[in-house]
């Protein structure tokens, strides 16, 4: 019995070292990459092949974001997009999630609404601008709008498609047990598919920061969008590429708080 009770001690700490170098591994692949596109870009400015105007270098990106934070104009900035995507996304989620759950639980529900999320799901979001515009002004439901087009038709499907991957067999077995509709929704459907579920919203939070720069390019007067378009009007190429590469920052750190909590939460799936 000590013997098969180290072995199995022995062989969780192998996996665990597997684990970790894999991970190491991946780390250093990951900081190769992006030292090699920044190596690249440094060597491209540095010989003068293209004219600063156009592609200025990493120190001169780095200085007039370093000039911004100092002046408080990044930190206003990052605020006010933070949260109109927060706010936004929160609403697509609210709606997206319990109506994804219903049309992919019910063949009814999914006749009379998947239709029509098909049909508006393929008008560009870019045309709704005007028209976004024309009924909410330039305030902050505008900014809304337009996030939530971007991503609650996208991510209603996908929510819908996590539910209909649910092993019919399990819901039979609620059925046989003889369990109410709501229960057997509550207690065997959105369990099985929360995994998903929750992978649904992660990827649709990345298209959401391209559509919060789309919504803040036209009519706005405040966040990282709205200083990228006057960026551009003074030709400060620096002050654009440094924003540019603070939302690819800002959607990568945001990807990976929710890839750490889906680790934490459906840590039963790495078991298996």
């Amino acid at each position: 019995m000590a013997y098969a009770e180290k072995q199995a001690q022995s062989w969780k700490k192998g996996r665990s070292g597997f684990r970790m170098s894999v991970r190491m591994r991946n780390l250093v692949l990951a900081l190769t990459s992006f030292t090699a596109l920044i190596v690249i870009w440094m060597l491209i400015t540095g010989t003068g092949a293209v004219r600063p105007l156009f592609l200025p270098g990493p120190p001169k990106v780095l200085a007039t974001l370093y000039k911004t934070a100092m002046s408080g104009q990044l930190a206003a900035d990052l605020w006010i997009s933070l949260w109109r995507i927060m706010i936004a996304f929160a609403m697509s989620c609210v709606v997206a999630i319990p109506g994804g759950i219903m049309i992919g639980s019910y063949k009814t529900a999914s006749a009379l609404v998947q239709p029509v999320v098909d049909f508006i799901r393929y008008m560009p979001v870019v045309a709704f601008v005007p028209l976004s515009i024309l009924w909410c002004g330039t305030g902050e439901w505008q900014k809304y709008v337009i996030i939530f087009v971007g991503t609650f038709f996208q991510q209603i499907l996908m929510v819908q498609d996590c539910v209909k991957r649910v092993p019919k067999e399990l819901v039979d077995v609620g059925r046989t047990l003889e369990m109410p509709e709501h229960q057997i929704m509550l207690r065997i459907v959105l369990p099985a598919a929360a995994p998903g579920i929750w992978d649904a919203m992660r990827t649709t939070l990345g298209w959401a920061w391209s559509w919060l720069v789309l919504a803040e390019l036209v009519a706005a007067n405040s966040g990282l969008g709205y200083r990228i378009t006057v960026a551009q009007r003074y030709l400060q190429t620096d002050l654009i590429i440094g924003y540019v590469l603070l939302l690819g920052v800002l959607g990568l750190i945001t990807d990976q708080l929710m890839r750490g909590a889906e680790k934490r939460m459906f840590a039963y799936l790495g078991a298996q």
